[in-house]
């Protein structure tokens, strides 16, 4: 049985030093341990180099501490590493200023060792010092139970109940116990005879279930009150658990919330209740009690719940556009996002000095985005959540215009679809541009551009293929046109091929000077460009997110868009410009949602220690980042 392999229940194990840790994955020759280093970073660990080079190494150093002593042990136990614990084990049985604990371990590795009269040894040793308690007694009946001695197994796990009646793994199997051998019915009277023991409160939830099961909320319900009024506080995790997934997978929603919320610690019950809160309020349309829940589990910094919190972000933006009032035609105002130069460097930014003079007298010219083609017969508006290719609609032509910036002497500004009414936000046009059309909002930019390049991505089939015109504003004459397939999914090379026809066709037809890029402006390498334009357009979004009058909910994945900057940087820590779209989307991120920014604060200084930028950079990143995080 699974349960005879715990040791008393939930506890919470100390983390170690250099990352928090999961649970290893299917076993096997390849089983892995997944962790997390002090960005956040997932890392692989093979069993036996986690065993190594983590677990041991932090036992032999916490040796004297046995808080973080009994925290490793439980860890690796966890993982299947009994022998080689029962040293620390040992020596925690020594120091431990709570003997029950120092003794339980140490007879567990001893068992999980196959030293099965040892273990024995060690706990009756601490009944003659100590005497016998719930926990002490539950793991004397393992012992038992690996000799087959069915008798004094029940005896000791039925006294160890009555010591302590909320251990989850003996009241468990108690019930398996009698369920096994006398059917359903036995098992549900062991589960009551535990719940009648004084302090009992685990038996009820389990008692909870079956009334659910038997649709008798009232009965369930009373359960769940009695237990949660004998339950410690803070109530433990595992019962907020089982009681807000058996009422939730019921559809009993509204007496979740009323049962669960009052009692919900986010340090203490993390991501496995608030999952359950969460989805409840979404289901029940309560997305303004949902968002503070989202909030306070971001506050907490796991990095292994951030996958997990970046999609209720989603979730509930998706479900503030599916309450939303569909506007007519006549209703929407449109108008045009220009972007000059690159989206992290603005024309008048500090940063501007770290780079050198670029040539002037080059052609100017717009690149016109956010058309896409798709594969539907939808003749309607839509307000729809950004997709891939919408996204790339925009990524691509900011990355066009830095490199255009970087590569010639050409002044090139984006050009974006914008709904200006009822409810800004980006739109995608679903039908290509004429020529005339690019042509006259080349003319009306603030500095009109003497040429226009309209990107239209055909996105009917994968991959899409990126059709680019080359206007001249003047006459609306196309000069040249270009066709790349690109990968919606993982646009890579492909984008690079763009650049390079690109430039060579402006110039051919616009006398632009193509020139080197300084070595300042590093772009990731292939395999990361789905990334780095992903970073791209959204630092467009946070920094429309920061315009008047827009609404809280334009900008979703807050702390996704963070994360995703923070670990490009590690990934490429020599990169001025990776450094600065970082920097840049903390700072313009600020107005919008200064909580996100704020629980990146620890990171980013990380960052700036362990990795600092060359010279300069250094001190106006820095500024950047201070200003960012209001210091």
């Amino acid at each position: 049985m699974g349960f005879f392999d715990k040791l008393f229940g939930r506890k919470k194990a100390a983390p170690l030093d250099a990352a928090g840790v999961e649970a290893p994955a299917a076993s096997g020759a390849e089983e892995k341990i997944k962790v997390y280093d002090q960005f956040g970073r997932e890392l692989q660990l093979s069993k036996q180099d986690w065993l190594k080079h983590m677990l041991l190494p932090s036992i032999e150093k916490e040796w004297n501490d046995p808080d973080k002593l009994a925290g490793y042990i439980i860890n690796g136990l966890q993982d299947g590493f009994a022998r080689d614990l029962q040293k620390g084990a040992a020596r925690l049985a020594e120091i431990d200023p709570n003997p029950e604990r120092g003794a339980v371990l140490h007879a567990a590795t001893l068992l999980k060792s196959g030293q099965v009269d040892e273990s024995e040894r060690v706990l009756m040793k601490h009944i003659s010092q100590h005497g016998k308690s719930g926990v002490v007694m539950t793991n004397l009946a393992k012992v038992y139970a690996e000799r087959k001695e069915d008798a004094r197994v029940m005896a000791a796990l039925w006294e160890g109940l009555e010591l302590d009646p909320n251990q989850d793994n003996a009241v468990l199997w108690y019930e398996v116990a009698h369920r096994e051998k006398s059917g359903e019915a036995a098992g549900q009277d062991a589960l009551r005879r535990i719940a009648a023991l004084p302090g009992s409160w685990r038996a009820q939830v389990w008692l909870a279930r079956e009334a659910l099961k038997a649709r008798n909320l009232e009965q369930a319900l009373e359960l769940y009150e009695e237990s949660l009024q004998r339950a410690p506080r803070p109530v433990p995790s595992d019962l907020l658990v089982q009681m807000s997934g058996d009422l939730g997978n019921l559809g009993h929603l509204p007496e979740l919330l009323n049962l669960t919320e009052p009692h919900f610690v986010p340090e203490e019950h993390g991501m496995e209740v608030g999952n359950n809160l969460i989805k409840a309020c979404v289901d029940l349309g309560l997305l303004e009690e949902a968002r503070p829940i989202l909030n306070k589990l971001h506050a907490l910094k796991r990095p292994d719940w951030m996958e997990g919190l970046s999609y209720w972000d989603t979730e509930l933006a998706k479900a503030r556009l599916q309450t939303s009032t569909l506007p007519s035609d006549e209703q929407v105002e449109l108008s045009m996002l220009a972007v000059e130069g690159p989206v992290w460097l603005k024309p008048d930014a500090p940063a501007v000095e770290l780079f050198p003079v670029r040539a002037e007298g080059g052609p100017t010219l717009c690149i016109l985005g956010g058309c896409v083609e798709q594969a539907t017969n939808s003749k309607r508006m839509e307000q729809t959540m950004s997709d891939v290719s919408g996204r790339l609609s925009r990524a691509l032509p900011l990355f066009l215009s830095e490199q255009i910036h970087w590569g010639s002497d050409a002044t090139c500004t984006v050009l974006l679809p914008w709904v200006v009414k009822p409810t800004p936000g980006f739109a995608v046009n679903g039908v290509a541009w004429e020529d005339d059309q690019v042509a006259h909002l080349a003319r009306q930019t603030q500095a009109p551009c003497d040429y226009a390049v309209w990107l239209n991505l055909k996105a009917q089939t994968e991959p899409a293929l990126a059709e680019l015109r080359l206007i001249r504003s003047i006459d609306a004459q196309c000069l040249g046109t270009l066709g790349v397939p690109v990968p919606l999914t993982a646009p890579g090379a492909e984008v690079l091929e763009m650049v390079r026809q690109l430039l060579a066709l402006l110039q051919q037809e616009t006398g632009a000077e193509i020139t080197e890029p300084p070595v300042e402006y590093a772009i990731p390498a292939v395999a990361d460009m789905p990334n780095y334009l992903l970073r791209l357009e959204q630092l467009l979004a946070v920094r429309c997110a920061g315009m008047d009058a827009m609404r809280e909910e334009f900008l979703s994945g807050q702390h996704e868009i963070l994360n995703g900057n923070l670990h490009l940087c590690l990934s490429y820590p020599e990169s001025l410009s990776v450094r600065l779209l970082f920097a840049q989307t903390l700072l313009t991120m600020k107005k919008s949602c200064p909580t996100a920014v704020a629980d990146f604060q620890e990171k980013t200084r990380l960052l700036q220690k362990t990795h600092p930028l060359p010279g300069a950079a250094q001190g106006v990143v820095e500024r950047m980042i201070n200003e960012a995080f209001g210091s």
